[in-house]
């Protein structure tokens, strides 16, 4: 089951005096956190309407509409802030790297298990995906379209091709 809210980042400290706070993104870029109107505290409990918002360097600069000076501000300081999981818009075939972590390994012919998907590397060219085998190896493919056939979150399965020479060591 999916979470309704997504941690996207943490309030690490204030900025000036009319109640900015700066947030240390936790995404692939800060600018993706430019486009919401509203973020969530307290694992989505207290909503918090954005003002304005701009990247400084590393992080995101937010004034949110609830809180208009320095020590309202400082009282959110280290909290962890969520998104609302239906406010992504994510481009077709893109998926949160912590929706694919748990899902099942397949051969897109045979349907053989290679293991679960333990982990996403960040390479620039590609992403590289980790599979934990049941015998407790680590297999890597990249994320190509050559290789990844068919992705199903709500199934809870990726099929993929393996190339030739990927996994021949594998046994």
């Amino acid at each position: 089951m999916k979470n309704k809210f997504i941690e996207c980042g943490k309030i690490v400290t204030t900025q000036g005096i009319k109640g900015e706070v700066r947030v240390q993104p936790w995404c692939d870029s800060p600018d993706f956190l430019l486009d919401f109107k509203a973020f969530y505290v307290l694992k989505g409990e207290k909503k918090l309407e954005v003002v304005s918002s701009r990247v400084q360097k590393n992080v995101v600069v937010i004034k949110f509409k609830e809180i208009n000076s320095v020590e309202e501000a400082q009282a959110l300081r280290n909290y962890v802030i969520y998104i609302e999981r239906k406010s992504l818009k994510l481009p077709k075939g893109t998926y949160l790297v912590r929706d694919l972590i748990g899902l099942e390994v397949l051969d897109f012919e045979t349907k053989k298990s290679y293991g679960k998907l333990c982990d996403v590397t960040k390479t620039g060219a590609n992403d590289v995906y980790h599979i934990k085998t049941e015998s407790g190896k680590t297999l890597l493919f990249p994320a190509i379209p050559d290789v990844v056939k068919n992705t199903d979150v709500d199934k809870g399965i990726i099929e993929i091709t393996a190339l030739k020479g990927l996994f021949d060591d594998e046994d």
